[in-house]
């Protein structure tokens, strides 16, 4: 969420921002400072009648002393009213308060200075780029094909099982991928730095509205009900990413600042309905209902938030290199970024099966969007409360790194080698058909 005072005081500067991601959001903030002032008002002829009836209080005390008792109950069904005029105004500033925080819940982050004004992501600038594109002697062969043909994915019984859009993992399949999440949490843990989370696959609503995921995307996610109570229906969700139960462990705190950075990373399976997607229903793993994902999470105080950013783009990399997977680091820009990011980085890596690029991380700095949404604050050195910039990123997804992993690694006779770094994970250097 956006913070309130700064709408209050540069206005225009915040139009200005929010007209670079060229969805029209910044027409939304005349109608936030119309119900602000409108609430503003109200809370002063609250004050204005608070003080009315203490000053008749103190009036009703001394009539009373003087026994002018006719007078003195005048008073007191003079200061009733008063009374309840206030609870009628108390009462209209509140709905006039829910209906500016919904509109604010609506707005998006504004992008940061660094980013690059364009409007798809055509317009996203390389950063860098590592590694060569594999050359081959031989037409390289899709992952459904090699999926397939080494067993390493059974898409028809996937289908049987749950429908489109869904991944069995069989086999050496199954352990390449356990293989993949165990490999990325040790490397994270262990020379990252980050302490390791197993969270809730299942959140409350307001932990979703925390990361921004809600109100504006809750048509792309899959609410749970409980049996057949309807009643419960909307009461909890499948976690989209781990993001939204991690970056929200510390919601409703005041952090001490001697805990700052905090660094967490966690796997967890990720369900996303994908409502209006291009891709879901044909055979592959390119955009799936259910993916595995390693994701990193930082807390941070303000100062030191695109330093960490940086820092966390590179932990991600780190996966890649480790793997000797070619990718590419791009910014995005204004329209392509994310509702609650000031600035992201994507790693897409490259597919030959595929001949494109994948992306498998994006790695943002929210700033302190989320840390407002969440009542998320720290207490600084000189006492102050203030809220941290949190940050997010895929330390990566699967199956999209899957996928590039078989298709990079395969071998003219059909095998797929298994990268070093992967070898003391997988107990085996390449998967042959059996």
């Amino acid at each position: 969420m956006l913070d309130i005072k700064l709408i209050r005081e540069k206005p225009d500067f915040v139009c200005s921002r929010l007209a670079l991601r060229g969805q029209g959001d910044d027409a939304k903030i005349a109608e936030v400072l119309s119900l602000d002032e409108k609430r503003r008002k109200l809370l002063t002829e609250v004050e204005a009648l608070k003080g009315q009836r203490n000053k008749a209080a103190k009036e009703i005390g001394a009539l009373m002393g003087q026994k002018k008792f006719d007078e003195a109950e005048a008073r007191k069904k003079e200061t009733r009213e008063i009374g309840d005029r206030i609870s009628e105004l108390d009462k209209e500033a509140g709905a006039v308060e829910s209906r500016r925080d919904k509109l604010m819940l609506q707005i998006p982050n504004l992008p940061h200075e660094s980013v690059p004004q364009g409007k798809t992501a055509e317009d996203n600038p390389i950063v860098r780029t590592f590694g060569q594109k594999p050359e081959f002697t031989f037409k390289p062969k899709s992952h459904v094909d090699l999926c397939e043909k080494l067993g390493l994915v059974d898409f028809e019984r996937a289908t049987k099982l749950s429908g489109s859009g869904f991944v069995l993992y069989t086999n050496m399949g199954a352990r390449l991928e356990r293989a993949l999440i165990q490999f990325m949490l040790d490397t994270h843990t262990r020379e990252h730095g980050y302490t390791e989370i197993s969270p809730p696959y299942m959140v409350g609503p307001q932990c979703l509205e925390g990361v921004g995921q809600f109100p504006k995307f809750a048509d792309q996610y899959y609410a749970v009900r409980e049996g057949l109570d309807d009643a419960t229906l909307g009461k909890l969700y499948l976690i989209p990413t781990a993001e939204t139960p991690v970056a929200n462990i510390h919601r409703e705190e005041i952090l001490p600042v001697k805990l700052l950075p905090v660094n967490y990373c966690a796997y967890t399976p990720c369900f996303r309905g994908e409502a209006g997607a291009a891709g879901v229903g044909t055979r592959g793993m390119i955009r799936v209902h259910q993916f595995d994902k390693v994701e990193l999470v930082k807390i941070t105080k303000p100062e030191d938030g695109y330093a960490a950013h940086e820092q966390m783009l590179a932990h991600a990399e780190n996966i890649l290199r480790k793997l000797d997977l070619h990718y590419r680091v791009v910014l995005l820009c204004t329209g392509d970024m994310g509702f609650a990011s000031a600035k992201t980085y994507d790693i897409e890596i490259w597919a030959p099966g595929q001949g494109s690029y994948l992306e498998v991380s994006s790695v943002s700095n929210c700033e302190d969007f989320q840390a407002r949404r969440m009542a998320l604050r720290f207490k600084s050195e000189t006492g102050e409360n203030r809220f941290p910039h949190l940050l997010n990123g895929s330390g990566t997804a699967l199956a999209r790194l899957f996928v590039a992993l078989i298709e990079n690694n395969q071998q003219q006779d059909g095998s797929v080698a298994i990268p070093p770094a992967l070898q003391p994970y997988m107990g085996a250097d390449r998967i042959t058909a059996s």
